[in-house]
């Protein structure tokens, strides 16, 4: 299962990826998007497009993370669609009572 997470970054980007690993200095992420709302809902742009798609790792020094924090579902649905096992969950349904 990915762990998908949204950073902003010092810079004020809102970064959509899959955090990979963490430790005392620094993220290392993959897959990144930053994310911008529209009327339309959420669009997606690649946060490093150059970079070598075989090994799309990035490591970030903590210094520059604001903070970092889950997403909503219907954005890890999305990013799930674009990286992921290209399944669609169903929506979850409850139980009125």
């Amino acid at each position: 299962m990915m762990n998908v997470k949204l950073v902003r970054i010092s810079t004020g980007e809102e970064v959509v990826t899959e955090l990979v690993s963490e430790d005392e200095n620094s993220i290392t992420v993959k897959n990144a998007l930053v994310v911008f709302t529209t009327n339309q809902g959420y669009q997606f742009s690649p946060w490093a497009s150059v970079i070598d798609k075989e090994n799309p790792e990035i490591t970030v020094s903590k210094s520059y993370v604001v903070y970092m924090v889950d997403v909503e579902k219907d954005v890890i649905t999305k990013y799930n669609q674009l990286f992921g096992s290209k399944l669609e969950l169903p929506e979850e349904k409850k139980l009125i009572l």
